[in-house]
């Protein structure tokens, strides 16, 4: 999808799924360096921001919900600005970025509903800013609901520790992890974004992107804070297993050790062996039967006192 608007002498292309000629078509047009065309054509690039003579080649990473694995994967964000212009290329569709497309598509509506000492923000730097603050704000939604994940997952590993919840833990481990690393290096490129839109555009503009650092660092301390949260309730779902494991032996040991005096007995007067010291009295069985159960009863007393069970 390719869509481009006039936002009066600010020209903003906005691209999702793009294919890699079109892409192509669009930085030659503009004379875009050949590293920066690069890094909009492959995956997985790093955050970065690369500074030029005519533009500003922004990289930023987002997450994008995965609902059928239930994981996050990096949404990768290609931002070319200049005073005149901002290209953004992207790998999904996003309705914050929509919306905010949608607002600046009709420009005389828009127009009525700002005053004029807010006409000046109509920069391409301040829509750079608002584009990053939807998708800061969509950050805060998926701390919140990772907080409320880690809740119900903390819940289900007390009471029910069943090995099935250590895909789940597992899942929410990567997404965290995912998240951490994904956002934790841009907060050296948010500063390095604010201090060359501020030698680019005046100094008002600057409040608006120190506002952008200070919600990614938030960000960025709660996530930290989440995968702590996330390592505890591994440890205690660890712990709880450990503990049944115990209980388990235990009981079986206790079983054994129960059963090993009446196997014995039972098993040397069944071998038929003669002469064996009573086996020729059939009321002996019961003489057997009741030592066998005081050495479960002595075994049971001794383990009582050893075990504290």
């Amino acid at each position: 999808m390719l869509r481009e608007i006039n936002i009066d002498w600010i020209k903003w292309i906005d691209a999702v799924w793009l294919r890699a000629e079109k892409i192509q078509e669009i930085a030659d047009k503009y004379d875009f360096h050949e590293l920066d065309i690069e890094a909009c054509l492959e995956e997985n690039q790093r955050s970065r921001v690369d500074v030029y003579d005519d533009y500003l080649f922004i990289l930023l990473n987002f997450p994008k919900y995965n609902r059928n694995q239930k994981i996050y994967e990096q949404n990768e964000f290609n931002i070319f600005l200049w005073k005149w212009f901002i290209i953004t290329f992207r790998d999904y569709p996003n309705t914050h970025v929509d919306n905010i497309f949608d607002k600046y598509s009709n420009l005389n509506e828009l127009k009525k509903e700002i005053d004029e000492d807010e006409e000046h923000k109509l920069t391409s730097a301040f829509v750079l800013y608002e584009i990053l603050q939807a998708m800061l704000e969509k950050l805060f939604k998926v701390r919140l609901n990772i907080s409320k994940d880690l809740k119900v997952l903390e819940k289900s590993v007390f009471e029910w520790a069943q090995i099935a919840l250590v895909k789940d833990i597992m899942i929410k481990k990567r997404n965290i992890v995912v998240l951490k690393h994904m956002l934790k290096p841009q907060r050296s490129v948010f500063k390095l974004i604010e201090f060359q839109v501020n030698k680019l555009f005046d100094s008002e503009i600057e409040v608006y992107f120190e506002d952008l650092e200070d919600k990614l660092e938030y960000v960025v301390n709660e996530i930290e804070m989440q995968e702590e949260h996330i390592d505890s309730i591994e440890d205690a779902f660890k712990s709880l297993t450990d503990i049944k494991m115990n209980w388990i032996m235990t009981v079986l040991t206790l079983f054994s050790a129960f059963l090993l005096p009446l196997t014995l007995i039972t098993g040397f007067y069944w071998m038929n062996v003669e002469p064996l010291f009573m086996a020729d009295k059939p009321w002996f069985v019961y003489w057997i039967i009741i030592l066998s159960i005081s050495i479960m009863i002595m075994s049971y007393i001794y383990f009582k006192k050893k075990w504290k069970l």
